[in-house]
């Protein structure tokens, strides 16, 4: 199909589509859209930024401005499933735009408002819904939506709706759905497992691959520094002062992450928003409003952003971290080279992210420049100390010992002085043994007579005892003496 005239849409569509300027269909649109108007299962793969977004929404309207089922309370008619809440408010936006010249109600149902106005658009029932699982459970839950006349259901961003986090949630909305209705999977990447998954859920599917999995389009430009973490927060700021910069995303892993970023990007003079799962539905909303009209060039952001964020004019994606998952590699730096424009994408990879690059270069297919592992600098180790053995910890050599000098062992006044035992002479008074008047101070305290004058820890242990407090007695106990437990039977709790 050339032009979207010979699909045979309906005229308030083909209207909508050319006020857009949308004339020509893109590949996996050709191939959808004639497959879903026919109302086959399907299961469509493509590359981010082609398009999958009117693959599926403009047979579903084409069908709404055909034949308009009436609506029951409560009710809706097709069920767009999404896993983030921008991705949810860009479909919805998107229907809105391609259906203007229809008249058709489409309920937006997130998390991070309040229920009360979705729980009112839907009394009446809506000819679109488009959710996101949790906040879509609990309406169920409460009566305030009912499935049971949906005729088709859309999940976007499958393999990650079909990932563990969102699968139970997924199963419990399907399992109350009507069996004979049509089901839409649509992704960039499919890895084999959440296939077979979902094939579960699929009857006699199609399945329309209009570019090879999980390979990111060829108008991105890719690359990646190797830098040492300490190092990364100076090369995003050298790489956001670039004159070619425009609007930017960089990718943390974490919610603590991005605001961190963030903050130092403020902090060099660069404008910078974060956002995450932890800010609230308006404050999120601000924040890609800022970001589109440019009050705000920078937007840090987790991955939570990289399926929903559909802006054209990105010009750069910086992976700050690289993610744990492959599959999300793709689905980040598909926020640039949107609507046939070009784009840039930098990765910044420290030593212990190697292994995660390796696996992002297998998944798709090529070897990112400059990503051999002999450029990455070696991460520095701790400074050993002079005459400190290796793994020992610095504390173990008391205060003030001299190097060389066994622990417990005083100086002799005389550098070369060899220490001697005197005749008679108990271990405890050698090891308390000075020089001068220290050695006379250690004899008298080492006798009987003066134990009443000194500290406990100077007494002369009992018969038998050595002067290290274990002597004959059991370990168990002589180690409770040792660290003050007069009770031996309760040291192994305390320690």
């Amino acid at each position: 199909m050339n032009t979207f005239n010979e699909f045979g849409l309906a005229d308030p569509i083909l209207k909508a589509l050319t006020a857009q300027g949308h004339s020509e269909p893109t590949k996996i649109q050709a191939q959808v859209i004639p497959t879903l108007l026919e109302k086959r299962d399907i299961i469509g793969i493509a590359q981010t930024g082609t398009g999958k977004t009117g693959a599926f929404l403009l047979p579903l309207l084409d069908r709404l401005s055909r034949n308009k089922p009436s609506l029951k309370p409560r009710g809706c008619t097709n069920l767009i499933l999404s896993p983030t809440r921008e991705l949810a408010s860009q479909i919805a936006e998107s229907a809105l735009t391609y259906g203007k010249f229809m008249n058709i109600s489409v309920t937006v149902i997130v998390g991070g408002v309040k229920p009360s106005p979705q729980i009112k658009r839907l009394r009446n029932g809506s000819d679109l819904v488009v959710a996101t699982p949790g906040r879509l459970l609990d309406h169920m839950s409460s009566g305030a939506i009912d499935l049971s006349a949906v005729e088709t259901i859309v999940i976007d961003e499958a393999d990650q709706m079909f990932d563990l986090g969102f699968l139970p949630a997924v199963k419990r909305i399907i399992a109350k759905l009507p069996k004979s209705r049509q089901t839409v999977l649509m992704s960039a990447t499919m890895a084999k497992p959440i296939r077979e998954l979902a094939l579960n859920i699929l009857t006699n599917p199609v399945e329309i691959a209009a570019a090879v999995v999980s390979r990111p389009i060829e108008r991105i430009q890719q690359s990646v520094i190797h830098v040492e973490a300490v190092g990364k927060k100076a090369a995003l700021t050298k790489i956001l002062q670039g004159e070619d910069i425009t609007h930017t995303i960089v990718f943390t892993r974490t919610k603590r992450g991005a605001d961190q970023v963030a903050k130092h990007l403020t902090q060099a003079g660069i404008q910078a928003m974060a956002i995450h799962g932890n800010k609230s539905q308006s404050q999120r909303e601000r924040t890609l409003a800022a970001f589109k009209t440019g009050e705000c060039h920078v937007l840090v952001a987790t991955d939570i952003a990289a399926r929903g964020i559909d802006i054209d004019d990105v010009s750069h994606v910086v992976n700050f971290e690289l993610p744990n998952v492959p599959e999300s590699y793709v689905h980040r730096i598909g926020r640039t080279a949107r609507a046939g424009k070009n784009g840039t994408a930098v990765s910044l990879c420290d030593a212990t992210e190697i292994t995660l690059l390796k696996d992002i270069e297998k998944l798709i297919g090529n070897q990112l420049p400059g990503s051999q592992s002999d450029t990455i600098r070696a991460v520095k180790k701790p400074v050993q100390k002079q005459g400190q053995r290796q793994g020992q910890r610095q504390s173990q050599k008391p205060s003030g010992q001299k190097p060389g000098q066994r622990q417990g062992q005083r100086a002799s006044s005389k550098p070369g002085e060899k220490r001697t035992q005197r005749p008679g002479q108990k271990p405890a008074q050698r090891q308390a043994q000075g020089t001068g008047d220290k050695a006379v101070v250690a004899e008298k305290t080492a006798q009987p007579a003066a134990s009443k004058k000194t500290k406990s820890w100077r007494k002369r242990p009992k018969s038998g005892a050595s002067a290290s407090g274990l002597g004959q007695d059991s370990s168990t106990a002589g180690l409770a003496r040792m660290m003050g437990n007069s009770n031996p039977s309760r040291s192994g709790a305390n320690a």
